[in-house]
């Protein structure tokens, strides 16, 4: 085992105000380390950093990573979470989204290789595809359409992958590659697709939970703060992965809608949707690298993650009228 044991004076965080990148901002000030946010809000919002902007070691740069970043000045470590992470994003913006993992990779690592620092990628699970081995190890290749409607996303993230790596045999950079399992808590947009905010928006206004296909299909539904204090570890290690993060409880979606249903109190039900062209059938990390190698495990349940991220939602709800 490696072990977390890098501690960071200065950090960027490319895609800062997204979901994740926004609590990753978070975690890095309370460490004490200075942030520089990266956002062209292009999907991120300025609500989730609001609350950061007068922050002493916070700044905001509003910039696109598929344009050359700036020099932000000396720094440790830089994260790269910039690239539309939701279906409805990614089919909306599908060129943006594989520029974000090919040029944006390319200029993140530039950014790390100019001032020695470390460069975390926040991959995903959606480099497993369909995947045709249960549960995911970071050894399994994967089953990916790369020409699919979810292939900007996928194969963005797998060239991702390749480019960190390309990065550090030939350049010495020093790098690690986080593949991220789904995640949820409080931030997550109403209407970017996903099941969970889809789920408790649906639930909280009474109307039943869309669910699409079957239902049968799992997922492995992973705390925000558990990825990103996995994210940190992979940071503060020397371990270039890749290295699964994510919850390996598997659910299946059905049973993620009746969860929300029941904690939110809503007798609507479910209504089932037709299935999404190359769902993902199966979903569940093997974490046995994390746990060996970074001592990382996911610690938040998910029904208690749940009531934190449904009452998140219920207050936006109520401030919006």
């Amino acid at each position: 085992m490696s072990g977390a044991t890098r501690d960071f004076d200065r950090a960027v965080v490319l895609g800062g105000a997204g979901f994740i990148g926004s609590h990753l901002c978070d975690a890095l000030l309370d460490a004490g380390t200075a942030v520089v946010c990266v956002d062209n809000f292009c999907t991120g919002r300025w609500e989730n950093i609001a609350h950061l902007t007068e922050a002493a070691g916070f700044e905001l740069v509003d910039h696109d990573v598929t344009d050359p970043l700036p020099d932000l000045g000396p720094l440790d470590v830089v994260f790269h979470l910039a690239s539309p992470a939701s279906p409805a994003a990614y089919y909306r913006l599908p060129i943006q989204t594989l520029r974000a993992g090919s040029l944006g990779t390319e200029h993140g690592l530039q950014l790390a290789e100019r001032y020695g620092a470390r460069f975390v990628l926040a991959s995903t699970s959606e480099v497993y595809g369909d995947p045709a081995v249960h549960p995911q190890t970071e050894d399994y290749v994967g089953h990916v359409n790369p020409i699919g409607p979810r292939s900007v996303y996928d194969e963005g993230k797998r060239f991702a992958e390749a480019m960190a790596f390309a990065y550090a045999r030939k350049r010495g950079t020093s790098v690690g590659v986080a593949r991220i399992f789904n995640t949820y808590g409080p931030r997550m947009q109403p209407d970017d697709g996903r099941m969970i905010p889809a789920f408790i928006t649906q639930a909280l206004a009474d109307q039943p939970c869309t669910v699409t296909g079957s239902g049968r299909q799992t997922r492995s539904i992973c705390f925000v703060s558990d990825t990103v204090a996995g994210l940190l570890s992979v940071a503060r290690s020397s371990e270039s992965g890749p290295i699964n993060l994510g919850n390996p409880v598997e659910l299946t979606v059905t049973q993620v809608a009746g969860l929300v249903a029941e904690i939110i109190g809503s007798e609507a039900g479910i209504s089932h949707i037709p299935a999404v062209v190359d769902d993902p059938q199966r979903r569940c990390p093997d974490i046995s690298r994390a746990v060996q190698r970074l001592d990382w495990r996911p610690l938040v349940q998910f029904e208690e993650g749940l009531k934190q991220t449904i009452t998140w939602f219920a207050d936006q709800t109520d401030s919006r009228g």
